[in-house]
């Protein structure tokens, strides 16, 4: 019976979020939503469903109609059945824009105005437009993207223990690092460790290199067959967790005695983390935390990836480097309680030599903030 208690405790939790997608839905004027997602775009679908497609999926959800996923791939449907709490889900037939919008047309009357969430691809939009004649299709991605910012319970009780499992795979990657290994080995010593947990991995960036520099300075999305040596560092950016909740964890390793300009690198990173972790608090605002980032600029350094992003559930706002370096403009936004955020300065040499990377995930809470994670912060010597 608890298993079924669980089961019922899911589905209400889902139905509740796709409900307040509809209010937000109707405050715009708006009568259904059709959300979109792939593997490399999960985040909505899983939030609202529990499932993660792995190719075009489409969820339609509208306060009178059955809420229906519709999944591209006739042999992922059974699987989408087990997992997704949503009552019905369908094959998506040759092309899944034409089923969705073959049942929106099913309907009682053709809706005036419908939302879109989600990056659908240019073709599959333009079948949206075609078989849905003088229907509005409004983008209302942004609008979902800001509702994400602020995490249900839920979310956050899954996130911490997704958290967990982030700092157990850390440990046991640490103990992979030693002369002789790979970049490739060590990425596989951790997937192999976070699926034996009933886990998996959402990314694990590794950089290996010289700690004298050799032009490698920031984790690497695709692992190479470098191999470790006795003085060398490994750098690594690892979300690990469950069904897409994920902590977020960055450390740096070294394999001997780190030179003073690796400390030095590593002293700034760990100030401009503090300084900003110190600052995460309900009121904060992102203005707030990009000054507080200007400490890697005043010590002469640089910035390859960005400082601090908004987590869970996908890549989310604010993003933010330093004061010098800002890639996009500084969003209007203030920290509340629920909010997620990951610190993670990657400080690099001007010349692009060497760099290093630490940080971590953090929860917005009433009165502060509070990480997510209970890994050992600083820099990690490794056995050699």
């Amino acid at each position: 019976m608890a298993g079924l208690s669980t089961m019922v405790d899911q589905a209400s939790l889902y139905r509740s979020r796709r409900q307040q997608v509809i209010e937000s839905a109707e405050a715009g004027d708006l009568e259904a939503v059709i959300i979109y997602g792939n593997l490399y775009a999960p985040g909505a679908i899983q939030h609202l469903t529990g499932f993660l497609p792995r190719r075009d999926a489409y969820l339609l959800v509208g306060r009178d109609a059955p809420h229906e996923l519709f999944v591209q791939f006739f042999n992922h449907v059974p699987n989408a059945r087990e997992l997704a709490a949503v009552p019905l889900v369908s094959w998506g037939g040759p092309e899944s824009a034409v089923a969705v919008a073959t049942r929106v047309r099913s309907g009682p009357r053709l809706p005036r105005r419908l939302g879109l969430v989600g990056p659908i691809p240019h073709q599959q939009h333009h079948r949206l437009v075609s078989e849905l004649p003088g229907v509005e299709l409004v983008d209302m991605s942004a609008l979902f993207g800001e509702s994400r910012l602020v995490k249900d319970r839920a979310e956050i009780e899954q996130t911490r223990r997704g958290a967990a499992l982030c700092d157990e795979a850390l440990a046991h990657l640490i103990d992979s690092v030693s002369p002789g290994a790979t970049e490739r080995g060590l990425g596989a010593a951790v997937g192999s460790y976070c699926a034996s947990r009933g886990g998996e991995i959402g990314i694990c960036f590794l950089l290996t290199t010289s700690m004298g520099g050799e032009g490698r300075y920031v984790p690497a999305q695709h692992w190479s067959d470098r191999v470790l040596e006795s003085g060398d560092m490994v750098v690594v950016e690892l979300s690990a967790g469950y069904r897409g909740h994920t902590g977020q964890l960055l450390r740096t390793i070294v394999l001997g005695e780190p030179p003073d300009l690796v400390v030095e690198l590593h002293r700034v990173a760990t100030t401009a983390f503090n300084a900003i972790a110190n600052l995460v608090a309900p009121g904060a605002r992102a203005s707030d935390l990009l000054a507080a980032a200007s400490v890697i600029d005043d010590a002469g350094f640089t910035v390859c990836d960005d400082v601090v992003h908004g987590y869970g559930g996908g890549y989310l706002p604010p993003v933010l480097r330093t004061p010098t370096t800002q890639h996009v403009p500084l969003p209007d936004l203030e920290l509340e309680p629920g909010m997620m955020l990951v610190v993670q300065p990657n400080v690099i040499t001007p010349d692009l030599r060497v760099g290093v990377q630490t940080g971590e995930l953090l929860l917005v809470t009433e009165d502060g903030h509070e990480p997510l994670h209970g890994f050992e912060r600083g820099l990690i010597s490794a056995d050699v």
